[in-house]
């Protein structure tokens, strides 16, 4: 099965999300927008696992939960890779807390490289993905949407709290992806 493990987001955080999303929707961009309720934090992509990995895979979270703190943190930033000029993916940063998430990311990857899994060959970024161009028609429009939409959220409260890291399946469908929570871990260092 198809997995990852992420943040997931409070829905206040994701319909102000879904906001800034229909604000860019006005450039009309080709652009595959992530669907409101699915948006959250990736921490790590992990591909394909088999059933007896997902137990290990939980243990090795529970590891990296007890190391740290739950914590506080707040929306950033709107971006694109790999420029706001030339946008491919989307993203809105992570502002309060960014240290901390990269600190989490750290040690989730540790705790996964004792199981034979893989280190990422990029360095961890803090992000959250709204959308992915899928052509470049009115990207010109999109990057001008992208500098002018910055500060949509800036008057509600983007902060909220990181208690919990999921692993999550991911069901591709023609609808788009289905994500399914597989295990939770709660942040418990004191």
């Amino acid at each position: 099965m198809r997995t990852f493990i992420a943040i997931a987001l409070p829905e206040r955080i994701t319909k102000l999300l879904g906001g800034i999303q229909e604000e860019l929707k006005k450039s009309q961009a080709d652009v595959k927008w992530v669907e409101t309720p699915n948006i959250h934090l990736t921490l790590k992509f992990l591909g394909e696992l088999n059933p007896e990995q997902i137990g290990q895979v939980s243990a090795a979270l529970a590891q990296a939960g007890n190391k740290i703190r739950p914590f506080e943190a707040s929306l950033g930033e709107l971006g694109a890779f790999p420029s706001l000029r030339y946008p491919r993916v989307i993203w809105l940063g992570v502002e309060k807390g960014n240290q901390n998430i990269k600190e989490l990311a750290a040690l989730v990857e540790d705790s996964l490289f004792k199981i034979a899994i893989p280190r990422e060959d990029k360095p961890f970024s803090s992000h959250i993905t709204l959308g992915r161009t899928r052509s470049s028609l009115n990207n010109l429009r999109l990057s001008a949407a992208l500098s002018n939409a910055g500060g949509i959220y800036k008057a509600e409260n983007p902060e909220f709290h990181v208690g919990r890291i999921t692993l999550f399946k991911s069901t591709l469908t023609p609808k788009g992806p289905l994500y399914e929570s597989l295990a939770e871990t709660i942040l418990t260092a004191t």
